[in-house]
Order: C-alpha cells, then structure tokens, then sequence
C-alpha cells in the first residue's frame, strides 16, 4: 500500500492484515508506557479542513505512540484560512519532508489529489461525502472483536446515508469481510443507485430485528441545503433507534458524535449493547495500524509489539 483513499483499494487479505496488526498496537496501549519506536525521527502531518475531535486526536495520539513528529493544522488561524490554495498548502509541508499526510476536506477526491502533490504516505481521514476508510476500518475491528468474524453478519446502516462519507466506507469494507449490509431512511436520505454498492436499501424499519448489528448514523444538519425531513421530531418517531426497536442481543453502533434524542435515544446509547465506546477506543490501535502499514510494511506481528 502507498496511500490509504479509498476502502475500494483494500482486498479482505488487506483489511485482514490491518486488523491482526492493529490488535498488537491495542496491546500495546494497554501498557504503562504505550510507545513503540516504529517511526522514531519521522514526521507525520495532520492537516484538518473541517472540525474533528475523535479523528484528528486519535490520529495524533497514533503517530506519537509510534514516536513520530506531529505537526497538526487546522485551516481556522493558518495561511489555508488567508486564501492558500490546498494545493499550495501541500507543497509547502511537503518541505519538511513529512512521511505521512493525513488529509480531511470537506469536499470529495481531496485525498487523491493530495496523493498526487506530495511524495508522502496520503491518509483519507474524510473527504466530503464520499468516504472515511480509517472510521470503516475501526468499526471492522470493533465488531470481528465482538462476533468473532464478519462472515454472514447481517448488519443494517440506519439515518442520513445521503451526506454520510461513514456509510459508503462501511457498506464496502463490511461487505468484503463477508457481511451482508442494507441501508434504511428518509426516502430523500438514501442516494439513488446505492444498491450498485451491493448493498439493499429501505425506508422501512420493519425488518430491523433480522439484523445483528444496528448502525446508526448521524443527521448531518451541516451538510443539508435542503429541508430532506419535515422535522428532526417527525424523523425521531419513524427512525430514531430507541430500547423498544432494539432487541437485547443485537449490536449498537455509531461513529458520533451522537444527537441524543434525534437517532438514538438516550437509554440505547448507555446500553449494554452499544460499542459506541469501544469504537472510539479502537481508533488509536486502528490508525496507529494504518500508519505502520504504509510506512513501515508488515513484518511478523511479534516484531510490531516489540
């Protein structure tokens, strides 16, 4: 791998590959002291277009744990935010000789550009609508830690599919672990042709308790320019994932931040069954996992944790 972009450019064996090293990286998190000297006197960029908090941070964390140099930028308060052209902004880390650039932007295709500008490792972590490989990649963790395995998973996206970069990467990496995924919402929430992804589509709940794993997505009021629902209220009483549409053994996921009330309910996000939490754990061991797959390879698993 040079570049992570896209979860399309990853076979089963490779997504495999990144999940065993990343359970050697949660070990080591478990540790008193949770550095390992893997990228010692290399430098990784952070470069930010849009808020983040569990991304960028554990990002962060990530790279310092495999004691690289972070530079973190957000475009509030730098030259990007006095008119820098991204391309212009690349170019010039690209100066400091980095090893890696992870990458969000709020418009689609700025991580394979970037790829194209700079002679660093390129990490997708967002780009617009259309994917964010590392959050499908962390969820994959965090369930093939729970079920086991992903095979004949049967595992159902519930909420704003259509401004979601979260449920295109997911439906592509579940999927090709074995899972079978079907996307539910709005009508005005589900992009047409989605099922060309592989997946079902449904603005219906009615088959939700067939599903092992309920994963629900945020309503992104940032991203709408349009009026998709009457109201959150309307869409909270048809969708929103609550004690009485969930049955005890299935599976409760979300990337977050969660609109409690909205999508889920307050007594679903502090049940048992959710991973919500278990999620943003997996994120360090998970980035930490990518970060030494593209710049360090994938050597015996014993020598990763050394």
């Amino acid at each position: 791998m040079r570049h992570l972009i896209s979860i399309e450019d990853l076979s089963r064996a490779d997504i495999e590959r990144i999940l065993d090293t990343a359970e050697s990286f949660a070990e080591v998190s478990g540790r008193e002291i949770k550095k390992v000297p893997a990228l010692r006197g290399r430098t990784v960029v952070n470069l930010f277009y849009e808020a983040s908090t569990r991304t960028s941070s554990s990002f962060e964390l990530a790279a310092k744990r495999l004691s690289a140099d972070v530079v973190s930028i957000r475009s509030v308060g730098s030259s990007i935010d006095k008119g820098e052209s991204l391309k212009d902004t690349v170019q010039t880390l690209s100066a400091y000789d980095p090893a890696a650039i992870v990458i969000r932007s709020p418009h689609a295709g700025a991580a394979k550009l970037v790829a194209a500008w700079t002679p660093a490792a390129v990490i997708n972590a967002g780009d617009g609508k259309h994917e964010h490989p590392t959050q499908a990649l962390l969820d994959a963790f965090t369930l093939r830690r729970r079920l086991g395995k992903l095979d004949d998973a049967n595992i159902w996206i519930v909420g704003d599919v259509l401004h979601s970069r979260v449920a295109r990467s997911n439906i592509l990496a579940f999927q090709r672990m074995g899972a079978t995924v079907t996307v539910c919402g709005p009508p005005t929430l589900i992009p047409r042709g989605i099922e060309a992804l592989g997946c079902a589509a449904t603005s219906s709940l009615d088959g939700l308790q067939e599903a092992d794993v309920v994963y629900v997505l945020r309503m992104q009021h940032e991203r709408m320019q349009d009026a998709y629902v009457p109201s959150l209220r309307e869409y909270a009483e048809r969708y929103q994932i609550n004690s009485a549409r969930l049955n005890p053994e299935q599976l409760l996921m979300h990337p977050g931040p969660v609109n409690r009330g909205v999508e889920l309910s307050a007594e679903a996000i502090d049940s048992p069954q959710a991973l919500i939490g278990d999620q943003v754990k997996a994120g360090v061991a998970v980035r930490m996992a990518v970060l030494y797959e593209l710049l360090v390879g994938s050597p015996p698993l014993a020598a990763v944790a050394a």
